[in-house]
């Protein structure tokens, strides 16, 4: 198996690495993902305004969708494929195919997923992560970028992501795939006021 932090260097050195590698990993404190069978340190842990803004997401889309949606905030492994498990900031898979939800996580393509962008993140989120989540054919895919109060609304169209929309701190956000969205950026910012990160 092999593995590479954030600067792409290798600290382990077999590969490909599998979900079965990957599920034997010691609880060392530190969080990976699998890309393509490689092992990838992820960023330090989340910034005290990362883990706000996530919570918010999280409780204004339970509040208005969980009656037709499961949603889940980080960590929880989405395991896409025996190679590539990703741990998104949030997933939302709907009730009706419940069955992809097991004890080892989200075993198939959830409706949605949101990533929020730290200083660390940005290409992973905007470029690696966007590939990876339209190779495997998720169908909406959102990017939100806390310094600008700006969420991205990516939707799946021939096989690629196009940039649908983007709502800043005013617009209501919302979903012609999930019609129970509804929320202001603003109404996210708002709670992670003040907070470093």
């Amino acid at each position: 198996m092999k593995a590479r932090d954030d600067k792409q260097k290798p600290i382990i050195k077999e590969q490909p690495a599998t979900y079965d590698d990957y599920a034997r990993l010691p609880d060392d404190g530190k969080r990976y993902e699998l890309a393509d069978g490689v092992l990838e340190l992820m960023t330090p842990a989340p910034t005290p305004k990362h883990q706000v803004i996530s919570n918010q997401i999280q409780n204004l889309l339970t509040n208005s969708c969980q009656t037709e949606y499961v949603i889940f905030a980080s960590p929880i492994d989405l395991i896409l494929s025996q190679t590539e498990v990703r741990q998104p900031d949030l997933v939302m898979v709907h009730r009706s195919r419940i069955e992809i939800i097991t004890r080892r996580g989200i075993e198939g393509i959830p409706d949605l997923v949101a990533e929020i962008l730290s200083p660390h993140s940005v290409k992973r989120d905007k470029q690696s992560k966007l590939k990876v989540y339209a190779t495997y054919q998720i169908p909406e895919y959102w990017i939100i970028d806390p310094a600008h109060e700006s969420l991205e609304q990516y939707v799946l169209k021939d096989g690629k992501y196009e940039l649908l929309e983007v709502f800043d701190r005013e617009e209501t956000v919302r979903s012609e795939r999930l019609p129970c969205v509804s929320f202001t950026m603003g109404q996210v910012a708002d709670a992670a006021a003040g907070l470093p990160g």
